[in-house]
Protein backbone atom coordinates (compact mmCIF):
# COMPACT_ATOMS: atom_id res chain seq x y z
CA UNK A 1 0.00 0.00 0.00
CA UNK A 2 2.97 2.17 0.90
CA UNK A 3 4.57 1.95 -3.21
CA UNK A 4 1.01 2.98 -4.14
CA UNK A 5 0.70 6.11 -1.76
CA UNK A 6 4.33 6.78 -2.84
CA UNK A 7 3.34 7.07 -6.02
CA UNK A 8 0.12 9.29 -5.77
CA UNK A 9 2.14 11.59 -3.81
CA UNK A 10 5.00 12.02 -6.11
CA UNK A 11 2.22 12.59 -9.44
CA UNK A 12 0.38 15.29 -7.37
CA UNK A 13 3.64 16.58 -5.97
CA UNK A 14 5.01 16.87 -9.91
CA UNK A 15 2.05 18.53 -11.31
CA UNK A 16 2.19 21.12 -8.79
CA UNK A 17 5.72 21.66 -9.49
CA UNK A 18 5.00 21.84 -13.30
CA UNK A 19 2.32 24.29 -12.62
CA UNK A 20 5.18 26.49 -10.79
CA UNK A 21 7.21 26.18 -13.81
CA UNK A 22 5.42 26.92 -16.37
CA UNK A 23 6.70 29.15 -19.40
CA UNK A 24 2.84 29.97 -20.47
CA UNK A 25 2.80 34.08 -21.21
CA UNK A 26 -0.38 35.25 -19.39
CA UNK A 27 0.74 38.93 -19.99
CA UNK A 28 1.18 41.68 -16.86
CA UNK A 29 -0.28 41.36 -14.09
CA UNK A 30 -3.81 43.58 -13.80
CA UNK A 31 -1.61 46.01 -11.35
CA UNK A 32 1.28 46.21 -13.70
CA UNK A 33 -1.20 46.72 -16.32
CA UNK A 34 -3.20 49.42 -14.89
CA UNK A 35 0.04 51.13 -14.39
CA UNK A 36 1.23 51.02 -17.85
CA UNK A 37 -1.75 52.36 -19.37
CA UNK A 38 -1.83 55.94 -19.13
CA UNK A 39 -4.63 57.96 -17.83
CA UNK A 40 -6.38 61.40 -19.08
CA UNK A 41 -6.02 64.11 -17.37
CA UNK A 42 -9.43 65.16 -16.74
CA UNK A 43 -9.62 69.58 -15.92
CA UNK A 44 -11.82 70.63 -13.36
CA UNK A 45 -15.54 71.82 -14.62
CA UNK A 46 -15.46 75.38 -15.63
CA UNK A 47 -16.92 77.96 -12.99
CA UNK A 48 -20.49 79.29 -13.92
CA UNK A 49 -20.11 82.52 -14.43
CA UNK A 50 -22.70 85.61 -13.60
CA UNK A 51 -22.34 89.16 -13.01
CA UNK A 52 -24.84 91.78 -11.21
CA UNK A 53 -25.71 91.52 -7.59
CA UNK A 54 -27.66 88.37 -6.06
CA UNK A 55 -29.77 87.85 -3.76
CA UNK A 56 -29.50 85.84 -0.34
CA UNK A 57 -31.64 84.09 1.36
CA UNK A 58 -33.43 86.73 3.12
CA UNK A 59 -34.49 87.87 -0.13
CA UNK A 60 -31.60 91.04 -0.01
CA UNK A 61 -29.16 92.23 -2.66
CA UNK A 62 -25.38 92.51 -2.19
CA UNK A 63 -24.91 94.95 -4.07
CA UNK A 64 -26.50 97.88 -6.69
CA UNK A 65 -29.47 96.96 -8.78
CA UNK A 66 -29.16 97.41 -12.47
CA UNK A 67 -32.01 99.69 -14.02
CA UNK A 68 -31.40 97.47 -17.06
CA UNK A 69 -34.50 95.68 -17.29
CA UNK A 70 -38.40 97.10 -17.99
CA UNK A 71 -40.19 94.51 -17.92
CA UNK A 72 -39.76 90.78 -16.18
CA UNK A 73 -38.27 88.49 -18.41
CA UNK A 74 -36.35 85.81 -19.00
CA UNK A 75 -32.17 86.43 -18.12
CA UNK A 76 -33.30 89.09 -16.49
CA UNK A 77 -31.18 89.19 -12.70
CA UNK A 78 -32.45 88.39 -9.38
CA UNK A 79 -32.38 91.64 -8.13
CA UNK A 80 -33.54 93.24 -11.05
CA UNK A 81 -36.94 90.74 -10.61
CA UNK A 82 -37.29 92.52 -6.97
CA UNK A 83 -36.88 96.17 -8.16
CA UNK A 84 -39.47 95.52 -10.87
CA UNK A 85 -42.22 93.48 -8.37
CA UNK A 86 -41.56 96.45 -6.18
CA UNK A 87 -41.28 94.07 -2.76
CA UNK A 88 -39.37 92.03 -0.70
CA UNK A 89 -40.09 88.04 -1.85
CA UNK A 90 -42.34 85.82 0.41
CA UNK A 91 -39.12 83.20 0.04
CA UNK A 92 -35.84 82.44 -1.81
CA UNK A 93 -34.11 79.58 -1.59
CA UNK A 94 -30.10 79.62 -2.88
CA UNK A 95 -28.13 76.02 -3.75
CA UNK A 96 -25.83 74.80 -6.08
CA UNK A 97 -26.86 72.48 -9.12
CA UNK A 98 -25.22 71.05 -12.02
CA UNK A 99 -25.80 74.44 -13.69
CA UNK A 100 -23.95 76.36 -10.94
CA UNK A 101 -25.75 79.09 -8.71
CA UNK A 102 -29.51 77.88 -8.46
CA UNK A 103 -31.89 80.51 -7.08
CA UNK A 104 -35.65 79.92 -6.42
CA UNK A 105 -38.00 82.93 -5.64
CA UNK A 106 -41.11 83.33 -4.08
CA UNK A 107 -44.00 85.60 -4.23
CA UNK A 108 -47.27 85.27 -2.60
CA UNK A 109 -49.44 87.06 -4.48
CA UNK A 110 -53.53 87.47 -3.95
CA UNK A 111 -54.91 84.20 -5.58
CA UNK A 112 -51.65 82.83 -7.02
CA UNK A 113 -47.87 81.81 -6.19
CA UNK A 114 -45.32 82.93 -8.13
CA UNK A 115 -42.17 80.74 -8.78
CA UNK A 116 -39.15 82.41 -10.05
CA UNK A 117 -36.35 79.69 -11.05
CA UNK A 118 -32.68 81.90 -11.48
CA UNK A 119 -29.81 80.10 -13.14
CA UNK A 120 -26.18 81.87 -12.46
CA UNK A 121 -28.46 85.28 -11.83
CA UNK A 122 -30.46 84.81 -14.99
CA UNK A 123 -34.72 84.24 -14.86
CA UNK A 124 -34.65 80.45 -16.89
CA UNK A 125 -38.30 79.87 -16.17
CA UNK A 126 -41.35 81.07 -14.50
CA UNK A 127 -44.14 78.89 -12.49
CA UNK A 128 -47.74 80.43 -11.91
CA UNK A 129 -50.08 78.36 -9.61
Amino acid sequence: MSAIRNVIVLTLAAGLVAGCTSTEDRGPAPSQQAAATPRPVLSPPAAPTFSGPILDGTGTCNGPVPIAASAIAPGIGECELVRLKGKPPTDVLVGEGRAGREVQVLYNEPGAKELYFFVNNKLDRIVKS
